[in-house]
């Protein structure tokens, strides 16, 4: 059976898109709470290139029901070429925190 909340990563190149992808998840309420590390290190491949470079963590909570809508509006405003969007489930919290972050499809 598929968990109720999950926990989405996504990097991203610079601050500005960071804060515009976070602050249209949570205003179209498909995220509770979003946080924005910045300053990350990054090395990976990329079309037979090594690249390395500093990027944007955004840290999303969430619930697996906006998953698809979630990813979808993340492609749409990302500038990567291929975002990275992996969601991980929660498999236990504080129940007062989960409950909160239910609350995005309840208002």
């Amino acid at each position: 059976m598929q968990n109720k909340y999950f926990i989405v990563l996504n990097t991203c190149p610079d601050s500005a898109s960071a804060e515009s992808i976070a602050t249209t998840l949570v205003r179209n309420r498909l995220a509770a709470c979003i946080n924005i590390i910045p300053n990350i290190r990054s090395i990976y491949e990329w079309k037979g290139e090594l690249n390395k470079g500093t990027e944007y963590l955004l840290i999303i909570k969430t619930l697996a029901e906006c998953y698809k809508e979630l990813e979808k509006t993340i492609q749409s405003l990302h500038p990567y070429e291929l975002p990275e969007i992996i969601a991980v489930s929660i498999e236990a919290g504080l129940p007062d925190y989960l409950t909160w972050i239910s609350e995005i499809r309840n208002e």
